[in-house]
């Protein structure tokens, strides 16, 4: 085998390697190919499952993945993004008890984001990937990966918007609420229920393009990484620090504008928009940056973590074929 072909190994082709699953062999351009051996007398799955502790695309699969979701944006979010946007502003204005405010539905809506996020990016995955064929899910994987992100964030913001409404007034309305068990019910009596989702559209708006763009970016770095460096997780901080890079440049003119909205009552954001100009929109920018690449890189190697620790399958973008 060549050395470039040795390099293309990660941990997973190696284990199905092991397994007598997969083999190398030679194309007729020369090129190294991945194939897939389906053992004599021996079951593919029983074999698979040697190395995995279930099934890709099986009922397990999608509950560790969605407890691995929970965990990396759930935790990343209350620890990293509710200090860094808020922490001088709270500390001025209500001290050290005032950093507390806001918690509970900070990490509870975040907590069902990152499950809806991540679980349903893998479902759609499988999906869209299935609706393909294995030919076209290969040649167009950077549209799947798309696809399946951009649908796996639709969901994902209608859970996280009744906690985001919930937050701004627990923070933004003095003596309105402390906590999420009096805000809840108190939107809900003197208000109704469609608030808690009257910022899904906004949410749409500035988190759909984001995750596109993180877990896309996130999935051809990896595969990028992989010829190069093959210990697994080291792949995802680094993958999950360049895709957060990206993200953050994506999303922050949206998040300069929604900024200032939060801010400012009654105005709109065309007029937010012009009145900032091109330069305004990018102030902030390398601190944006600096943070999202950590919240990023935190977040896929906590769920990449979970992936490793409960012995998850992946799907692998190679072509393959049967003997």
């Amino acid at each position: 085998m060549s050395q470039e072909a040795q390099r293309g190994i990660t941990p997973h082709i190696q284990r199905l390697m092991d397994a007598g699953i997969l083999k190398w062999c030679q194309s007729p351009w020369n090129t190294p190919l991945l194939l897939v051996k389906k053992p004599r007398g021996t079951d593919y799955l029983q074999e698979v499952n040697k190395w995995y502790s279930c099934e890709y695309g099986s009922v397990k699969f999608y509950a560790l993945c969605g407890f691995g979701g929970v965990l990396s944006c759930g935790l990343t979010h209350t620890a990293v993004v509710w200090h860094f946007n808020g922490f001088s502003v709270t500390l001025k204005e209500d001290g050290f008890r005032g950093l507390a405010k806001g918690w509970a539905p900070t990490f509870i809506g975040h907590s069902l984001q990152g499950l809806c996020k991540f679980d349903f990016y893998e479902v759609f995955k499988v999906l869209y990937s299935n609706m393909l064929g294995e030919e076209n899910a290969y040649l167009w994987r950077t549209s799947l990966y798309l696809a399946a992100s951009a649908s796996a964030e639709f969901f994902a913001d209608i859970a996280l918007a009744p906690m985001e409404a919930a937050k701004v007034r627990i923070q933004t309305q003095p003596g309105y609420a402390n906590t999420l068990r009096d805000a809840a019910p108190k939107i809900y009596i003197k208000e109704n229920l469609k608030v808690f989702y009257k910022g899904v559209a906004p949410l749409w708006m500035r988190q759909i393009p984001y995750t596109m763009m993180k877990f896309a970016c996130f999935e051809r770095t990896v595969e990028a990484l992989y010829r190069f460096v093959p210990e697994q997780l080291v792949v995802t901080f680094v993958a999950g620090y360049i895709a957060g890079v990206f993200c953050a440049i994506v999303a922050h003119p949206a998040d300069s504008v929604v900024s200032v909205l939060n801010k400012e009552k009654g105005v709109s954001a065309s007029q937010v928009l012009k009145r900032l100009g091109f330069r305004g929109v990018w102030k902030g920018r390398f601190a944006r940056i600096i943070m999202i690449g950590t919240l990023t890189a935190l977040q896929w190697f906590i769920y990449d973590s979970v992936k490793v620790y409960f012995r998850l399958p992946a799907l692998l973008p190679l072509r393959c074929q049967s003997l």
